[in-house]
């Protein structure tokens, strides 16, 4: 694979997906011959490292897995397209999928995302917690949001490496690019996609990683505006006091330790949602201020 840059690039973490691969790289190579085939081998020890040289994509390597995220973020450094497919190497994204997502950007969008309908979804479980994450991300940015955790999507390269430094090295790296671009003002879109069963087993272990995806509204948050979770819940912990207040008075003529408490607690969570609302438009002033500093090179 030669180094000159190239209009599109196709990037695909993997970690020990060589049955999948097999079938999947032959079908990039004869779909787009022109385009930039990456598999970031995150880490496997399996046959993946061969493979990538049989089928001639560029094989990006990680000595030990530093996890989905990391991947993606070594794939989108060694991308030479100005636009980025994404999608993941264990065989559930068709690649007949890709010029529909391409027609979409053409339009005038900076990201476009394959959604996943109800029968994509791998369980029952699965699918709830993804409606639930779509449902907070809908309320944060008030914009309808089709699938916030899919991985298949293509993007504007030079966009999407803004956001680099914020994207985590875990499976959030999804929900935490699609709150960044919304954040930012930039277009995304969502183009309905069927996605198949995956090729062997998954490397997310719901008990293992449950405390993790809890941690994704948590990202939702942070990433685009903290006040809007802190806020009601600081508003609950107000009224609450104020009831328990009215309640004292009525019956002891008092006031109470509880009632103390509650309030101390509205202030300091108000004052953290407010703190962090700052910290989040540091982190996007600094994206802006590198975006401008690479324009004026």
């Amino acid at each position: 694979m030669t180094d000159a840059p190239c209009e599109l690039s196709i990037v695909l973490p993997a970690r020990n997906e060589a049955p999948a691969l097999e079938r999947l790289l032959p079908v990039l190579r004869e779909r787009f011959p022109q385009a930039q085939v990456i598999v970031v081998n995150d880490g496997s020890t399996d046959d993946t490292a061969a493979l990538c040289a049989r089928h001639g994509v560029q094989e990006v390597r990680h000595r030990y897995s530093v996890g989905n995220g990391g991947a993606i973020k070594s794939g989108a450094r060694a991308a030479h397209g100005e636009v980025i497919v994404f999608m993941d190497a264990d065989g559930q994204h068709d690649p007949a999928d890709i010029p529909r997502l391409l027609t979409r950007l053409n339009e005038g969008f900076d990201m476009v995302v394959g959604a996943r309908d109800a029968t994509s979804q791998a369980s029952v479980g699965r699918s709830l917690a993804n409606r639930l994450y779509n449902r907070i991300a809908n309320y944060m940015t008030g914009q309808k949001i089709a699938d916030l955790t899919s991985g298949f999507r293509a993007v504007r390269a030079e966009k999407f490496r803004e956001f680099l430094f914020l994207l985590p090295n875990g499976f959030s790296y999804p929900t935490s690019i699609t709150m960044a671009f919304f954040r930012a003002g930039y277009a995304v879109a969502y183009e309905p996609i069927v996605a198949a069963r995956r090729t062997g087993s998954s490397h997310i272990r719901p008990l293992r990683d449950g405390a993790r995806f809890l941690l994704i509204i948590f990202r939702v948050a942070t990433l685009y505006s903290p006040l809007k979770i802190f806020a009601p819940l600081s508003g609950l912990s107000f009224a609450a006091g104020l009831l328990n207040y009215v309640y004292t008075y009525a019956t002891d003529g008092r006031f109470t330790n509880a009632s103390a408490v509650l309030f101390t607690t509205a202030v300091v969570v108000f004052l953290m949602g407010l703190i962090s609302e700052q910290i989040t438009t540091l982190l996007y002033a600094t994206a802006a201020r590198e975006r401008t500093d690479a324009v004026r090179r």
